[in-house]
């Protein structure tokens, strides 16, 4: 007669009570991806925070081109583009943990057998592919209104956005932990994530300018890409070994 023996460990926020949870990277990998694939099916459900999002983008994109001459908004693409994103964004990151307070699904989430970092990571990628919806819907409507052409640096361009995005999801998503029982979490997130963006933002911004402008990322343009990759894998980092703080306290 033989006998299984399974690993045990008590979850993050669990009072002492023990549950199965899977080892190793592969499976806290498998964990992120259900948590990912939770929020997306959530959010495709109601479309209340992308819908808010996309309206708010390509309202502010047509009122700015009516505002500003062509030339101008050329040479501040970059900011303009951003600053767009980083607006739009923080109304999909507001509704990440939000949307888990009826029925105290983020108790149950955190008293799950599941790791505090894998529920992160999850929240963080399906954020992050949520927000780049918006943003690929955008990038169409900015070069219809300002008549830009995207083929000469496409790809560039995409990898900048990924980069961005992240740094802003990562970001977001830590404080949107933050703040879910706070009262005027709509006013505290955006007051929080935008200072500790600014790096980011900025690395962002002159990289997006130069590419929407044709320039190859060469010289000292490279100084604002390897400052973007670097704060995502600081912050990356940081809120993966901070998250079950966040959220147990």
């Amino acid at each position: 007669m033989t006998t299984t023996a399974t690993t045990r460990e008590v979850s993050p926020g669990s009072s002492g009570h023990s549950a199965v949870r899977p080892r190793g990277v592969a499976g806290s990998a498998r964990q992120a991806l259900v948590i990912a694939a939770k929020d997306l099916r959530a959010e495709l459900r109601t479309k209340e925070a992308i819908n808010a999002s996309l309206a708010f983008a390509v309202v502010i994109l047509l009122l700015f081109s009516f505002a500003f001459d062509e030339d101008l908004l050329r040479k501040m693409s970059g900011g303009l583009l951003w600053i767009v994103f980083a607006f739009a964004g923080t109304l999909v990151l507001n509704r990440s943990f939000a949307r888990e307070l009826p029925n105290d699904c983020l108790d149950a989430l955190i008293a799950a057998p599941i790791s505090a970092p894998a529920l992160f990571l999850g929240k963080a990628l399906g954020n992050f592919l949520l927000v780049m919806a918006v943003e690929l819907v955008s990038l169409p409507v900015y070069g219809i209104f300002y008549n830009v052409r995207w083929t000469t640096q496409f790809w560039p361009l995409m990898g900048v956005l990924a980069l961005g995005t992240w740094g802003l999801t990562v970001i977001g998503t830590v404080f949107s932990a933050l703040t879910v029982n706070i009262r005027l979490r709509e006013v505290m997130l955006p007051l929080l994530v935008y200072p500790m963006m600014i790096p980011g933002l900025m690395a962002a911004m002159k990289l997006t300018t130069e590419l929407v402008a044709g320039q190859p990322l060469e010289g000292d343009v490279l100084i604002w890409l390897k400052l973007l990759i670097g704060f995502d894998v600081i912050f990356t980092a940081l809120s993966v070994a901070l998250v079950e703080t966040v959220l147990v306290g």
